[in-house]
């Protein structure tokens, strides 16, 4: 059953040079060469961004203490970079600017539900990211990647919410991972077999679309009468997850 994401790996050959433009090709390496499925894969920035942009939740793959984790964990964005972050007891934060790491960003849209249970399958949108990450000690980096999460997440909180003090600050890791080496699938439509001879059998077959959506807020039981939620929390009432996200430009990212 081929139900899984297949995405390629890849290898550094050091960073691509930096430029503005949305839809330059990021530099294939060995690691994001792609191998299977070549047709579903881009090296396009445009379609990394996108799928960065549709979500906030990725999955870091590390290597602490000989031993592989792969931790879930929000992300947000900002130029170049993605950031991660967690506590500064986290090990795989404190110890992934040693060594290279790889994220994982996917986005399922739908159950491809064929004739034969060979050719079932998976509709998505997925990016791995290569890099040897770097920890953010920067006071004003760190503030605009704490930021940058923030709003990845939720549009409109970091103006609204309390912002971080000195000792949060002291006990948030926050690594920062440049966007060169990396490369996207895609995978899309209905099954496959609709010319084969199991097109004869009679069967149903087609897409069941798997949508998340946010639902109607809910308030802190200790919350005081009369505190309603702010428009940028209650607008997204009933939106689509990737519709939902909308990280602020660069440009606006100033704290």
């Amino acid at each position: 059953m081929s139900t899984t994401a297949e995405q390629a790996t890849a290898s550094g050959e050091g960073e691509a040079p930096r430029t503005s433009a949305p839809d330059r090709e990021l530099v294939a390496t060995e690691r994001t060469r792609l191998r299977r499925m070549r047709h579903k894969g881009s090296h396009r920035r445009a379609d990394l961004e996108a799928v960065l942009a549709a979500g906030f939740l990725c999955h870091l793959g590390v290597t602490v203490d000989g031993t592989p984790m792969v931790v879930p964990t929000a992300y947000g964005t900002e130029g170049d970079r993605i950031y991660l972050h967690g506590s500064v007891a986290s090990r795989s934060l404190v110890q992934a600017p040693d060594t290279t790491v790889c994220v994982t960003v996917t986005h399922v849209d739908g159950l491809v539900l064929a004739r034969s249970v060979f050719e079932h399958g998976v509709n998505y949108r997925c990016a791995m990211i290569y890099g040897v990450p770097r920890l953010v000690t920067d006071p004003e980096e760190k503030l605009r990647g704490l930021r940058a999460l923030t709003e990845q997440c939720a549009p409109g909180q970091w103006e609204y919410a309390r912002q971080p003090s000195r000792k949060e600050l002291a006990a948030t890791a926050l690594i920062a991972l440049d966007l060169t080496e990396a490369s996207v699938k895609i995978a899309g439509g209905p099954p496959d077999d609709g010319d084969s001879p199991d097109a004869e059998l009679g069967l149903w077959a087609g897409v069941l679309p798997v949508v998340t959506t946010f639902g109607a807020p809910l308030a802190d039981p200790v919350l005081p009468p009369g505190i309603e939620p702010p428009a940028h929390v209650r607008d997204r009432e009933g939106l689509v997850l990737g519709e939902a996200v909308r990280p602020p430009a660069a440009d606006e990212a100033s704290v």
